[in-house]
């Protein structure tokens, strides 16, 4: 059973997450209400997770991310946001987050964030904020793609070539189920909701090797 420390200053939010945590077999070893009262309490109870307001304490959000894992470097910490994605993923990943997530995302997709957090991965699941400036976007497309696995930047490299999910198990010798799961972890990590958007992106900010990137995708369009 995944033991969890949340912490945010909104009282109802979080008597009600931890409720939710605990009926789908999380164990909720702490709650909290500042930075403080966080770093206490997971420096006493050393949980596998902190699920941390993003907007915790008025100092930058690497500031809570650092002070969380000085007080328990064992345990993964998940930046929760009510607002678009925006540079705070980069710098909320730089200094330690294991993951980076939506509070509307829903409970079920949250237990499954905080699975793959536990298992490894680094996860960021925010929509991209489409008005921010050109410099920000592709500064936060970078940082997304950065976490992309081998196999999920072959995946993409189809995706642009515009191949079935069958041709694409066929040419990586894997079952169908293992590329929906590759190309769902594409769409996730690009922030993204459809195959043509992913490509679409990666073509925009050269997310693969060029020629192969725009011969396919213009070849799909057309």
């Amino acid at each position: 059973m995944t033991s969890i420390v949340l912490g945010d200053d909104h009282k109802v939010f979080l008597e009600a997450l931890a409720g939710l945590l605990e009926r789908h077999g999380m164990r909720v070893v702490g709650t909290a209400r500042t930075l403080a009262e966080v770093v206490d309490t997971v420096r006493e109870t050393r949980p596998d997770v902190c699920l941390l307001d993003r907007n915790f304490g008025a100092g930058p959000v690497e500031d809570g991310v650092a002070a969380t894992l000085a007080a328990s470097p064992g345990t993964k910490v998940i930046m929760l946001t009510a607002s678009p994605g925006n540079g705070a993923v980069a710098d909320a990943l730089r200094s330690g987050a294991a993951g980076y997530v939506h509070k509307t995302c829903g409970v079920e997709h949250l237990i499954n964030a905080i699975d793959r957090v536990i298992a490894g991965e680094t996860l960021v699941d925010v929509p991209v904020r489409t008005s921010a400036p050109a410099a920000d976007r592709s500064r936060e497309i970078d940082l997304r793609e950065r976490f992309l696995t081998s196999r999920e930047r072959q995946c993409l490299a189809m995706l642009i070539d515009g191949d079935t999910t069958e041709t694409m198990a066929r040419r990586l010798g894997v079952s169908t189920a293992t590329v929906r799961s590759h190309v769902q972890g594409v769409l996730v990590k690009l922030g993204v909701h459809s195959r043509l958007e992913a490509a679409a992106l990666a073509v925009r900010h050269a997310l693969v090797p060029a020629s192969s990137a725009i011969s396919g995708f213009e070849a799909r369009l057309g």
